[in-house]
């Protein structure tokens, strides 16, 4: 009898379209050179690996680890998918062995979707109570995912109204080279800005001079058409 493993992977490649796979291939960024190099797409969209997830939630870990390990996209998204879902119903003990296991596999998460639909759901809302030290080793990383995972977790802590982490790890970040850092630090400033703007604008006027020019953009994308051309012509 098959594996829950191989049935998962074979679901997976029933589903494949390679004319979407070869759309996500490019906006993915996996050519050479590129952030997702050597990345592999089925093309299977996102609701559908949701749904494989859901079918395989009782999947172990160790075989989580195995499909995080692998090239396939498609399988990393749907191991953190189960991972995400196996986190919600978890006891006290349970989360923190999946946050231990998500944080250990980090360089498996390694393009900006695997990122944002993991981060603020796994280490994000396990830290809401927590010491948030993790974070900020993270954003001082080399690694570009781990730097995104640091401002994509506090995402969690805006939904609570508590901006103190994401406004001192954006200050970390403010001279990222990397243009998803500069994006997803300046989308995390958007939210912290939807919920305080004061907040959002305290942080501009301290530091839009030196900011770069992308992540401003995203940071004052719902601000009114006088507001935008006055922190972009300054």
């Amino acid at each position: 009898m098959p594996s829950a493993l191989n049935l998962l992977t074979s679901d997976l490649r029933r589903l494949a379209n390679p004319e979407k796979a070869r759309v996500l291939s490019g906006f993915f960024k996996t050519g050479k050179g590129q952030y997702g190099e050597g990345d592999i797409f089925l093309g299977v969209v996102v609701p559908l690996q949701r749904s494989i997830a859901r079918k395989y939630a009782a999947l172990s870990l160790r075989d989580v680890s195995i499909l995080l390990s692998g090239r396939i996209h498609e399988h990393r998204l749907v191991a953190l998918f189960i991972l995400v879902n196996s986190y919600k119903k978890a006891d006290e003990e349970g989360k923190r062995e999946i946050v231990d296991f998500y944080l250990g596999h980090t360089k498996h998460i390694n393009n900006w979707d695997l990122v944002d639909l993991s981060a603020p759901n796994i280490p994000g809302d396990y830290l809401r109570d927590k010491d948030r030290g993790i974070l900020y080793r993270l954003a001082g990383s080399e690694s570009l995912w781990e730097r995104r995972i640091a401002i994509m977790a506090t995402f969690a802590f805006i939904k609570d109204n508590d901006f103190a982490d994401t406004l001192r790890i954006s200050k970390l970040l403010l001279h990222d080279g990397h243009d998803l850092i500069q994006k997803a630090v300046g989308w995390m400033l958007r939210e912290v800005g939807k919920r305080d703007r004061h907040s959002e604008e305290d942080f501009l006027d301290r530091h839009y001079r030196v900011m770069p020019r992308t992540m401003l953009r995203y940071a004052i994308e719902r601000f009114e058409e006088k507001k935008r051309r006055s922190y972009l012509g300054k």
